[in-house]
């Protein structure tokens, strides 16, 4: 089995935008607020979004199952205030749950939360609550920089995040660390601002001791760690600086990186500096980079092929990316996966 641990429902239906375009409007005049109940998308229109798009991909790549979270940067959570984080929030998790029921052996939900800047994080407990709860989201997705480019959260190792990794450790539940889109002109969003998350969130891990305080913890950092593997020697290094023990004890029992790498070279990278137990399968498809590489003929974010040439892997390697190590780390996938006799 392969289990693709990043996806977002980046091909919802129009009618979803047109609801967040009216939201956004009411921010400076309120007579144009929509209702949910506004919202109106039917089970055709979710199959017609889905299968000529992530589930034709999914059969053509041989990826089976896919952990499917809202659209990273239709997150947007510097929007508005947290009520308006909250309303969009709950649609946008209604309808990858709706996905999950459509198609359960292929689709299984992880939660958006409703983050707004300079809201205490403890806010969007109600809401991972009910995403656990009600619709069996398996993970969340963790935005460090709610601000959108500016960075004026505290980092993830702060205090004020602890209600949320409270929350994640009773319902064992793992975060992927993601931003959305970046109103900072300076920060591309998919280019630069989502690979400067993944590193700077991976040295505020380094930094800090938060996995002294939440053992069992487990966050993935996606796009392949973002600079991490690159700079695999700087990290050790100021890691020794700052008297923190070696990264394999200090953060990697609790840190994950995923295979979202579009190219041979960088996923061979990942393979030989990250250890096989810290790796999971991604593609993030349909996401970012949508092209097809002309070097290889195959499509940049086609990252089932990578895997399977990476260099060095052993037999069982292979399934450890591609299966078990998503297992490992999404328990409550686990266990969906052998109820349903997988």
């Amino acid at each position: 089995m392969i289990i693709d641990c990043h996806g977002h429902y980046t091909t919802a239906p129009p009618a979803l935008e047109a609801w967040r375009n009216r939201q956004i409007a009411s921010l400076t005049d309120p007579s144009v607020a929509p209702a949910r109940a506004d919202l109106r998308i039917s089970d055709d229109e979710l199959r017609h979004s889905i299968e000529p798009n992530q589930l034709r991909l999914m059969d053509e790549r041989g990826i089976d199952v896919t952990v499917f979270s809202p659209r990273a940067s239709f997150m947007a959570h510097h929007v508005g205030d947290f009520r308006t984080s909250a309303e969009w929030a709950a649609l946008c998790n209604e309808l990858c749950f709706r996905v999950s029921t459509l198609y359960p052996e292929r689709f299984v939900p992880a939660a958006m939360l409703p983050q707004s800047p300079g809201t205490d994080p403890a806010t969007c407990i109600p809401e991972l609550t009910r995403c656990v709860e009600e619709y069996g989201a398996v993970a969340l997705n963790l935005n460090p920089d709610p601000s959108g480019g500016h960075w004026t959260a505290p980092p993830l190792t702060d205090r004020s995040w602890y209600p949320v990794y409270e929350k994640m450790t009773e319902y064992d539940i793992p975060a992927m660390v993601h931003v959305s889109t970046s109103v900072n002109p300076a920060f591309h969003t998919t280019g630069a601002h989502y690979l400067n998350a993944d590193t700077t969130a991976f040295m505020q891990l380094v930094q800090g001791d938060l996995f002294r305080d939440f053992p069992t913890l487990r966050l993935i950092i996606p796009h392949g760690g973002g600079a991490v593997p690159y700079h695999w020697g700087r990290f050790r290094g100021l890691a020794m600086a700052l008297g923190k023990p070696e990264l394999e004890e200090h953060v990697l029992g609790n840190v994950y990186f995923d295979t979202c790498v579009y190219h041979q070279p960088g996923l061979d990278l990942l393979c030989d500096v990250i250890p096989v137990r810290n790796i999971l399968f991604a593609s993030e498809m349909i996401g970012a980079v949508r092209s097809v590489d002309p070097c290889t003929g195959h499509h940049f974010d086609d990252t089932r092929r990578y895997v399977e040439a990476a260099v060095g892997l052993s037999t069982d390697d292979l399934p450890a990316i591609q299966e078990h190590n998503a297992r490992a780390v999404y328990p409550r996938l686990d266990a969906l996966l052998k109820r349903q006799g997988r």
